[in-house]
């Protein structure tokens, strides 16, 4: 009988590590102005927030010098924290001057691998400022395509880009598929109807992910604008945003990795 349950729990525990192993932890991040201005002491700031995740999408990487820098030194700081990690930076967007930027992805490699580079949809250049960046990751023998994009500020109509961007998706992606990135809409506005009839869900539902300049009394949140949105073969078991701040006293220090927080989805490829 001991052998049986000593048998049994081999058995639930060898099940609890696949299930563990399976499940995906992303991060998406706004890093405001990510380049030659971030010190070594942020940068490790910023690893400390991310160690425990196996993906970070970054928007608003600095097109010119700096930008790819920043990346490669996050990434090399993460890599002396206990994990092997790679990233991709993506081409500058083909945006005015003062509205280009880069996108970036870090991983771990241990159970995440790619097979190409990644590309900006070039076939969304003419209706989107900054044109999103696509990297497929496989995880085992599965694809999961995500998508890192960073929209027009709200006063130019970034819902003509969402509305864009989101039909091209529905359109054209039919395995697991993850929009991260900083839409400056709510997910609740109507532009975001039709992409959630086709399958998709916000992984965050009014919150806040946006840091005011000064703190009212407790209040340091501003617009719930950053969010990710996965389409209906992904399970997501967790998800929010990492509020690293708590307190007015905090707020800045945090303004000075950015304006914005991250946002986080946990979750299982069905």
């Amino acid at each position: 009988m001991f052998r049986k349950i000593i048998i049994f729990a081999i058995f639930f525990l060898s099940l609890t590590v696949v299930a563990q192993k399976s499940e995906i932890k992303l991060v998406s991040w706004n890093i405001q102005d990510f380049g030659k201005t971030k010190s070594s002491e942020e940068l490790e700031q910023m690893a400390e927030l991310v160690r425990e995740y196996d993906i970070l999408a970054i928007q608003e990487v600095v097109a010119g010098y700096g930008g790819a820098q920043a990346v490669a030194k996050l990434s090399d700081i993460l890599n002396r924290k206990g994990a092997k990690w790679d990233y991709l930076i993506s081409n500058p967007t083909n945006s005015p001057k003062y509205v280009t930027e880069r996108y970036a992805f870090i991983w771990k490699t241990k159970h995440i691998k790619i097979k190409s580079r990644g590309k900006l949809i070039q076939a969304l250049d003419s209706l989107i400022d900054r044109e999103p960046f696509l990297v497929d990751f496989f995880i085992g023998d599965k694809k999961l395509s995500l998508i890192n994009f960073h929209s027009r500020p709200y006063n130019k109509r970034p819902e003509a880009e969402i509305k864009a961007l989101t039909h091209y998706i529905s359109e054209n992606f039919t395995n697991p598929t993850i929009l991260v990135g900083d839409f400056n809409v709510n997910e609740a506005m109507s532009v975001f109807d039709t992409f959630k009839e086709n399958g998709y869900r916000a992984c965050i539902s009014d919150t806040k992910t946006t840091l005011k300049r000064a703190c009212n009394g407790y209040d340091y949140l501003n617009h719930p604008i950053d969010n990710m949105f996965y389409s209906e073969d992904i399970l997501k078991t967790d998800s929010g945003v990492l509020d690293f701040i708590r307190i007015c006293d905090n707020l800045e220090m945090a303004r000075r990795l950015s304006d914005h927080l991250p946002v986080f989805l946990r979750f299982r490829l069905e």
